[in-house]
């Protein structure tokens, strides 16, 4: 496959700055897969597309301000901020050893390995390593729980690159049922829930399991391989529950549909399920996982997704042509998205694929 088969043109107006409000109003394409079919919608209207037993599963993941902008010291310790040399370091994972951070830092000429970049008096991290692939390991001094609460004090919001505008409160940038701290991006498909939905959906019997897969540096990098086979994907950590686990398990025995909130639980959901010594099913985990899912993949959990419009010749875009099952007609109803003019990416408006 070619990663210009992902390819759709989208005028820069189309890119939604903030949510609509209330977030459950925004517009839901429903693509109906078996009979390839599209119907124009509002979000609050998916209680006419859910029914009594079906499993939604949500990442719970929550954003910590992952952008830093630091003052550049050499490995003399001798201050280069008269040079003008400070930078923007991007925090995307912690690593095993305790401090350790793989990062993205700008302008990378000017970073060396030794340099000590500070952010403020009580918060700084030593450059351990630049690594081939442009990211770089950097050492904090502290745990990653408390780098993620200086981060917090110091740093900003990690918008989108096409959000002009940093939201005046993280809240603004985090799902209603965010809980555990780590992603460097939301997982935005929840965006479109609010309290009154949710209330509405357990009363006509829709089940809920959680999963946490803290979104990283994948979200980020694009697709540069002019075969899609080429492209390297990163490792999350996710981690789920026994009794979500279960759940899900129990859902797929009992052939009720099991529907991921957004491609972040895709993808720990078929993740786990590709595992071998899983057998297709889900199992308690913590840990990485590593899957791209293209054409042509055999889904082994997800029944059905709601998810938002992803970036031209993405990674997500690709899973999105995977679960429904025709890449032409998957570029069709991005065309006729922007045609309707629907809102597009982080803050834009809804897709639920059934």
């Amino acid at each position: 496959m070619k990663t210009s088969d992902f390819n759709y043109d989208l005028p820069q107006e189309r890119i939604a700055q903030h949510s609509v409000e209330p977030r459950d109003h925004s517009k839901m394409m429903v693509i109906d897969r078996e009979n390839n079919t599209r119907a124009h919608k509002h979000f609050y209207d998916i209680l006419d597309y859910l029914k009594k037993g079906d499993l939604l599963v949500w990442n719970n993941s929550k954003v910590f301000k992952a952008r830093l902008f630091g003052r550049l010291l050499s490995p003399t310790g001798r201050d280069l901020w008269e040079h003008k040399r400070d930078v923007e370091i991007f925090l995307v994972r912690p690593m095993e050893n305790k401090g350790v951070w793989k990062v993205l830092g700008k302008p990378g000429k000017h970073i060396s390995n030794g340099m000590r970049i500070s952010f403020a008096e009580d918060f700084y991290c030593d450059v351990m390593v630049k690594e081939p692939s442009g990211t770089i390991l950097v050492q904090f001094p502290v745990e990653a729980d408390k780098v993620m609460k200086l981060a917090n004090i110091h740093g900003h919001i990690p918008i989108p690159p096409y959000v002009k505008d940093e939201p005046h409160q993280l809240e603004m940038y985090q799902t209603k049922y965010a809980k555990h701290e780590g992603s460097v991006a939301a997982p935005t498909a929840g965006f479109h829930f609010t309290d009154e939905i949710i209330e509405k959906l357990k009363e006509k019997g829709i089940e809920f399991a959680e999963v946490t897969l803290h979104v990283g540096l994948g979200t980020f990098l694009p697709v540069k391989s002019e075969r899609v086979e080429d492209h390297t994907m990163h490792a999350e950590w996710v981690e789920v529950s026994k009794e979500t686990a279960d759940n899900i398990n129990k859902a797929k025995e009992e052939h009720r549909r099991v529907i991921a909130v957004g491609t972040t639980s895709v993808r720990t959901l078929e993740g786990l399920a590709n595992i071998e010594a899983f057998a297709g099913k889900v199992h308690e985990y913590t840990g990485d996982i590593n899957i791209f899912i293209t054409p042509g993949f055999e889904f082994k959990v997800v029944d059905a997704m709601i998810t938002n419009f992803h970036l031209p010749k993405s990674t997500l875009v690709m899973l999105v042509s995977a679960l429904i099952g025709n890449t032409d007609f998957t570029l069709e109803s991005y065309r006729e998205a922007v045609e309707e003019e629907y809102r597009f990416y982080s803050f834009g408006d809804a897709m639920l694929i059934v």
